[in-house]
């Protein structure tokens, strides 16, 4: 797994993805414990994760056309100088009354996520190729996800204790910035901007259609979407709700930053499966797999009454969960042309847009109404029927073919 670290080009963009992510993850914490720990509200702290994901929602189609057409390490660089530039923003909302620009700055670094998601996903293939490589490079981001997760999660809500979260906000912005000076130190690539494609809308709307007739041709991209956005929906109704969970339930910001840890943990855990099963085995019998194993850990996870029973139940789902969203991300990378990559990645972007704020709204919506115990069943069995969609829709493939 760590030989694609050889390739320079990936070495540092999975740096300064790593290095971002961390900074990132400081802040997944603080950001919704801060709101919440002001408003004392479920629904104004579910809002966060929602507006993370409605730019998604509203450019994800737009920012794929974009990514296919503009020099998609330029497009790097610019995304992540402007996210600093936003998450310093954050600093002005520190007072009570001032908690809507949060909002504000998560919308708005949303919004360049949008842009450098699919970017990211289509560059990498692009550098490291479709073959074994590939799951070795998702593999070494599925560890970094799991180291930044166990690092950041505990550091996060030790320094929001005893810092601030002004600390938080400034580290993020650093980490922005160290992330674009690693992606400008790679390669510079000949620009994908085509002049021949014309420009205006009707002419991003002629190609974000022949995306979607992509998308609509390859049995496996197509039958992967519908699983993809009913497992988001069900996670981020979770999502929603557990960072009060763990201030009300498990002991405040330290143990909610420990089950932060533990799903960062089983992020570890995920990425040597990830790449010991994908090359052998179908995509659809581990998605299955994954995805039900995911749906128990919901179960035991949210039932739990101490952070000692909350533990190994969050590093199953960390495992389990990111297991599922890595094979079909691997498995859409490998089956979708580069050329239209970024369209595709686009549109599942916008799917987990969707679903993510279906489900941050009717998270904590549902736990207020019927209680957290009865959102953990919807989640749950939703989640199994995801699962049960994976091996009925998505048709075989073999796997030695696909990494061909």
């Amino acid at each position: 797994m760590l030989k694609v670290l050889r390739l320079r080009d990936f070495r540092l963009l999975w740096i300064g993805g790593t290095i971002s992510a961390l900074g990132s993850w400081l802040l997944v914490l603080a950001v919704p414990a801060h709101v919440f720990l002001v408003t004392k509200s479920l629904a104004a702290t579910g809002l966060t994760l929602a507006a993370e994901y409605f730019p998604a929602l509203c450019l994800g189609p737009v920012a794929g056309v974009l990514t296919d057409r503009w020099n998609r390490r330029s497009l790097l660089i610019a995304a992540n100088f402007f996210r600093a530039l936003v998450v310093a923003a954050m600093l002005l909302g520190l007072a009570p009354s001032h908690y809507w620009v949060f909002y504000a700055a998560l919308i708005a670094e949303s919004a360049a996520t949008t842009f450098a998601i699919p970017a990211q996903q289509a560059r990498t293939p692009a550098i490291v190729g479709t073959g074994p490589e590939l799951t070795s490079a998702n593999s070494l981001n599925a560890v970094s996800s799991g180291l930044v997760g166990v690092l950041g999660g505990p550091l996060g809500g030790i320094l929001l204790a005893t810092l601030g979260i002004q600390v938080l906000i400034v580290a993020d912005v650093l980490s922005y910035l160290v992330a674009a000076i690693a992606i400008l130190m790679t390669t510079r690539e000949k620009s994908e901007k085509d002049t021949g494609r014309g420009s205006g809308v009707p002419a991003i709307l002629a190609e974000l259609r022949s995306g979607i007739g992509v998308l609509s041709r390859d049995p496996v991209a197509r039958a992967l979407l519908p699983v993809w956005v009913v497992f988001l929906a069900a996670n981020a109704s979770l999502t929603a709700v557990v960072v009060p969970f763990g201030i009300r339930q498990l002991g405040g910001s330290r143990a909610t930053g420990l089950l932060f840890a533990a799903l960062g943990v089983g992020y570890l855990l995920g990425a040597p499966v990830l790449k010991l099963t994908l090359d052998r085995f179908a995509p659809r019998y581990l998605e299955f797999f994954a995805l039900g194993a995911t749906a128990i850990g919901y179960l035991l996870l949210f039932h739990s009454t101490s952070l000692s029973a909350a533990l190994p139940s969050a590093v199953a789902v960390g495992m389990f969960g990111s297991l599922a969203l890595d094979i079909t991300q691997t498995t859409v990378q490998r089956v979708i042309p580069n050329a239209a990559l970024g369209r595709i990645s686009a549109v599942f972007l916008a799917s987990e847009a969707a679903a993510t704020l279906a489900g941050a709204v009717a998270g904590p919506v549902l736990a207020q109404a019927i209680q957290l115990s009865g959102l953990v069943t919807i989640a749950s069995i939703a989640t199994a029927i995801a699962a049960v969609l994976a091996v009925i829709l998505v048709p075989a493939l073999d796997p030695v073919a696909a990494s061909a």
